[in-house]
């Protein structure tokens, strides 16, 4: 045999073995199928090693038993299964070392039962272990060497050799499968992912009511939310989280999101949505999984909003400085039992005034802050506070940046909604408890308010400056220190900036309230004047129904 290479110089036996160890290892890369590279493998070693027949045993790593996977020789037991501890083959892996038997009636381990059935007469066995350092994966069996002979010492340490780079070659075709599946499952992920960021709704114009951003904490997300426009003008809007995470929770999630789509312009109001939903679900729901999930239908032309919620977190309702939480209901998260929602689910009615509804998933109220420590609801109220100023767009993408940056971690996916009123969103008509600790609220909502509506920065300092000493007066006067609310609405009517202060406490007789002249010393009094200094018009009008007092003060911002 002509020879060249690494191998030409090598004695004829060694570099036979050198070649055979090579080629098997070059059918295990090749090979898309591991079970006929084994019995390739096995019928080169079994002539390489002159034997009569032979078996290859692999480990199953379920039940722990040994396995006939390949069969070279007269008969076949593929498929023979060797229980824990029985035979020779589980004492050259247990003991991790070949084991040779000259002669198998005086081996007492020799299951003669095997050759009965078989008919093979098995005279003498050469086994070693297919193993790499501690790891043994199987092992390969000879039977009878051919000739008169049996097999020796050479054949030991020769079998041993082979036997390991089999076990080698073996792992590494499976390390090889396992990453091109790896490979494969990571496409699919990410094609999972494309669908599901082209089943959100595209991003829209600052102007348009509705805002939403997801954040998966993985490839895939189990979060959802949608806009849907409705013929009549409204919006129909929802946010969910699927419980679980992975592929599954992406599958349901895939499935609510169509059921909104399909159901939110057929059926009106979100409550019977989230039943129709809900009923959807609990038919073909077979893997214990759920959905908590907010409905809405924003009417723009009002600011109004009619909200369903079905076990998800509350909205928060950003008034001014003023943020509160809306609970409706208590009602279960969907795909649990149709019969929680066969009365329906009951709606809640939210007016915007100028403000804004959040809706959110847990995903950011359970992210984590720098020292390990939960948002919850406030750090979510601080975050929102932080960016108020901004347009929706850039606020959510401001909020989701400080959540995701280094050092807070996503426990899971997250999804925010914001649900404006941009009829009356830059006006300001929210109410404040009438207490001094509250005053830094109304002064941040009064300037935020009156940026917005084109002031000037010098005139909104006076006309914060103004509000402030109105609402004093409100406190220490018309509630006289206790408890109450202070209602607080500007508003621009062309070139002028028009403020209302309303009360809820006795009427007050305005013919008393008028400012002293400047040169009386004595404490109060120069509350009125001041005010009126800074305001160009500055009056009491006759307040709404249920109301004490209303306070009227209008600053002209430019030419009429």
């Amino acid at each position: 045999m002509q020879r060249n290479g690494p191998t030409q110089n090598l004695p004829v036996g060694l570099a036979d073995d050198l070649d055979l160890i090579a080629e098997m290892t070059a059918d295990f890369a090749r090979s898309r199928d591991v079970e006929e590279s084994l019995r390739v493998g096995l019928q080169h070693i079994a002539t390489r090693m002159e034997a009569e027949a032979a078996s290859l045993f692999l480990m199953h790593g379920a039940s722990g038993d040994l396995v006939c996977h390949a069969c070279w020789g007269p008969t076949d037991v593929t498929g023979l299964r060797l229980p824990h501890g029985q035979g020779i083959v589980w004492r050259a892996v247990q003991h991790n070392r070949p084991q040779l038997v000259k002669d198998t009636s005086t081996d007492p381990d020799f299951a003669q039962r095997i050759d009965d059935a078989t008919g093979f007469t098995t005279r003498s066995i050469l086994c070693a272990p297919m193993s790499v350092r501690d790891e043994c994966v199987g092992a390969i069996e000879l039977f009878n060497k051919k000739g008169s002979g049996s097999f020796d010492d050479d054949d030991r340490r020769i079998l041993q050799a082979l036997a390991a780079s089999a076990a080698l070659a073996l792992i590494n075709a499976r390390q090889a499968a396992a990453m091109a599946e790896q490979e494969g499952f990571r496409r699919e992920l990410a094609l999972a992912a494309d669908i599901q960021r082209a089943m959100l709704p595209p991003p829209r114009e600052p102007d348009f009511p509705i805002h939403g951003v997801n954040l998966p904490a993985r490839g895939v997300s189990g979060d959802f939310f949608d806009v849907v426009a409705l013929p009549d003008g409204r919006l129909a809007f929802a946010i969910a989280d699927v419980s679980g995470k992975g592929m599954n929770a992406a599958l349901l999630m895939a499935k609510t999101a169509s059921l909104f789509r399909c159901l939110a312009k057929r059926l009106e109001g979100p409550g019977a949505l989230l039943a129709a939903i809900d009923s959807e679900l609990a038919e073909t729901n077979s893997a214990g999984m759920f959905v908590t999930m907010v409905a809405g239908v924003l009417d723009p032309a009002l600011g109004r909003v009619v909200l369903a919620n079905a076990g998800h977190e509350p909205p928060l309702l950003c008034c001014g400085a003023r943020l509160e939480r809306v609970d409706d209901g208590g009602m279960p998260p969907l795909g649990i039992d149709p019969t929680l929602f066969m009365g329906g689910c009951p709606e809640s009615v939210v007016e915007l005034a100028g403000g804004a509804l959040y809706l959110f998933t847990d995903g950011l109220t359970e992210a984590k802050d720098e020292d390990g420590r939960m948002l919850g609801i406030e750090g979510v109220q601080s975050l929102l506070a932080r960016h108020h100023g901004l347009d929706a767009p850039d606020r959510l993408a401001a909020v989701v940046a400080d959540v995701a940056k280094d050092g807070l971690a996503l426990r899971d996916d997250l999804t925010m909604l914001v649900v404006e009123d941009r009829v009356n969103g830059h006006k300001l008509d929210c109410l404040f408890p009438a207490r001094p600790g509250r005053l830094c609220d109304i002064r941040r909502a009064v300037t935020d308010t009156a940026n917005r509506l084109g002031c000037p920065q010098p005139v909104v300092h006076d006309i914060v400056l103004a509000v402030d000493e109105a609402c004093q007066n409100i406190i220490r006067h018309a509630y006289q220190g206790g408890d109450g609310d202070i209602k607080v609405q500007v508003s621009r009517d062309d070139h002028r900036l028009v403020v209302r202060l309303i009360d809820f406490a006795p009427p007050v007789d305005v013919t008393k309230i008028c400012p002293r002249p400047l040169d009386e010393l004595r404490p109060g009094g120069l509350g009125t004047h001041f005010m009126r200094e800074i305001m160009d018009e500055v009056a009491f009008l006759p307040p709404p129904d249920g109301a004490g007092n209303m306070l009227q003060m209008i600053k002209r911002i430019g030419e009429p």
